[in-house]
């Protein structure tokens, strides 16, 4: 038995997982002949659907609507995606594998097989939402932080460092980097993932089952499939498979700063006239205004763009309804609307000079740095209103 695979024997039924690396030659070829191997009743691969239509709908990206994206809410989302795909599009470039041409293959091996195959991941969205959901303030910079900092990365991996990504020893060192950079990331993309792949794979028909995933849960899988064997856990998906709505205290938050700082400028009407109240006004529009232009300037938005993160980010940060880099991105996008070369070019612009040049991906870089102007502005000028009070006082 390859070291990448491991059977299982559990209350009568054969369960052989492979680990596979995503951009990985022998990935392709080992999941391709151990499907016709082994015959399996059903086939589970760690994809779900829309990833699964994505990766054999390679040209869906032209298709976006970036407008539309927006509007739901999903700037950060798309961002991301864009962001992992294009990692893994760089690492598999010089071996000519593209990301996810291993579980292309479980589907097309499964299909020419007439085998069932079941897309048992949970969906990406909701798994990047419950990511960012549960992290701290701290976390998020930091999520936010790597995101950005592998999007610049020009490193190049050899095709034997992607190999020895399968190995238990590359693959627990990695792991335990993620658990103490970012343990909350970990527990989302990692553990909640491999009890879902697990009971998924587990509720499969059939009593011989060929589960293809990625070799970072090749461990984990296979301990919650023991347990759902054992009866030790009743695998119940129901909480980790929605977003974590948000806790009375997170929405009383929302709206405690924009209180605070409308009582603040409210006493200084009343303790210092309307000179200090004024002040206090032209303060918070300076500041909020200013930075959320300046770093919209940085993401080289269209002048109107500036101009309008001027205007609304004093307003939006105080309304947590809409932000300003919701306003912001939006027009930017009807100024400078995304061409079809955009489209066509999106994952391979993921890198300095593409965010610039790409009309979609500067979009979000506008969504991005104004919103971090308006949010960061709204911290300090709070600071030096109350400032401003207690010196009157």
């Amino acid at each position: 038995m390859s070291q990448t695979q491991k059977i299982l024997e559990l209350n009568g039924r054969k369960i052989t997982l492979i680990g596979t690396a995503h951009v990985s030659r022998e990935s392709i070829d080992e999941v391709t002949n151990t499907i016709k191997e082994l015959k399996p009743d059903c086939v589970a691969i760690e994809l779900d659907e829309k990833r699964a239509d994505s990766i054999k709908n390679k040209d869906k990206y032209k298709q976006l609507d970036i407008i539309q994206i927006l509007k739901r809410n999903e700037g950060f989302l798309l961002l991301a995606n864009l962001i992992l795909a294009s990692f893994q599009r760089r690492m598999g470039a010089n071996i000519g594998v593209q990301p996810g041409d291993e579980m292309l293959a479980a589907m097309n091996t499964a299909a020419e097989l007439n085998i069932p195959a079941v897309m048992a991941d949970r969906a990406i969205q909701v798994t990047l939402r419950r990511a960012w959901a549960k992290n701290s303030l701290w976390g998020k910079c930091k999520l936010l932080a790597t995101m950005l900092s592998s999007a610049f990365s020009n490193e190049t991996v050899s095709e034997e460092d992607i190999e020895k990504l399968k190995t238990s020893n590359e693959m627990d060192s990695m792991m335990n980097e993620i658990a103490d950079y970012m343990p909350v990331v970990k527990e989302v993309l990692i553990d909640e993932r491999n009890l879902y792949l697990a009971k998924k794979i587990w509720d499969s028909n059939g009593n011989n089952i060929v589960a293809v995933l990625g070799a970072g849960h090749l461990p984990g899988v296979a301990e919650n499939l023991e347990k759902l064997a054992a009866g030790t856990t009743d695998g119940n998906l129901e909480q980790i498979s929605e977003v974590p709505k948000k806790s009375v205290a997170g929405k009383i938050f929302a709206w405690l700063i924009p209180a605070i700082i409308v009582v603040l400028i409210a006493a200084g009407f009343i303790y210092g006239g309307s000179q200090l109240g004024s002040k206090m006004i032209l303060n918070w529009i300076l500041w909020n205004g200013t930075s959320a232009a300046l770093l919209t300037l940085l993401a080289a938005g269209h002048p109107l763009v500036i101009l309008a993160a001027f205007i609304s980010a004093p307003i939006t940060s105080l309304c947590p309804f809409i932000g300003c880099g919701f306003v912001t991105a939006i027009l930017q996008a009807i100024l400078c609307k995304p061409r079809v070369q955009d489209m066509e070019t999106l994952l391979d612009d993921i890198s300095f000079k593409g965010f610039y040049k790409n009309r979609i991906l500067r979009v979000l870089l506008v969504f991005i740095l104004s919103s971090m102007g308006s949010s960061v502005a709204t911290f300090v000028s709070g600071g030096s209103i109350a400032t401003m009070l207690n010196a009157q006082a």
